[in-house]
């Protein structure tokens, strides 16, 4: 499996890479492979401020239906559309183009509370 190093992760299973004051968020290659094929991806959440750890949106698979958590707080400032026209393009890239938000992290310090790769995979490997 794969854990890109320049990324930050969460115990439950998302990825976000920072970019300036946002950052784009995913779950990892571990969820993706997990969940199976994803059908169905709801994100209702743009515009709003979310707590860390709480619930942006949630992924349908084949046989189970999973949430999606905020790695920080922030404003999701935008959804990817293409992941909701085609929810398993989370399968086939989830670390590119099957990013699922961007947010606007609120407060910078709590990317010290996530995860790095090594740590992730240690996790992962359980």
């Amino acid at each position: 499996m794969n854990f890109p190093k320049e990324l930050k992760y969460t115990e439950t299973h998302e990825w976000i890479k920072v970019d300036g004051e946002n950052a784009f968020v995913g779950i990892t290659e571990f969820a993706a492979t997990h969940l199976g094929d994803i059908v169905f991806i709801e994100i209702e959440t743009e515009g709003e401020n979310l707590e860390a750890k709480e619930a942006f949106g949630s992924i349908e698979a084949v046989k189970t239906v999973s949430d999606v958590y905020m790695p920080v707080s922030g404003e999701v400032i935008e959804v990817n559309q293409a992941i909701l026209d085609d929810p398993a393009l989370v399968n086939k890239d989830c670390y590119g183009d099957g990013w699922l938000i961007k947010i606007k992290i609120n407060n910078p310090e709590e990317l010290n509370n996530l995860l790095d790769a090594q740590a992730y995979e240690a996790i992962a490997k359980e």
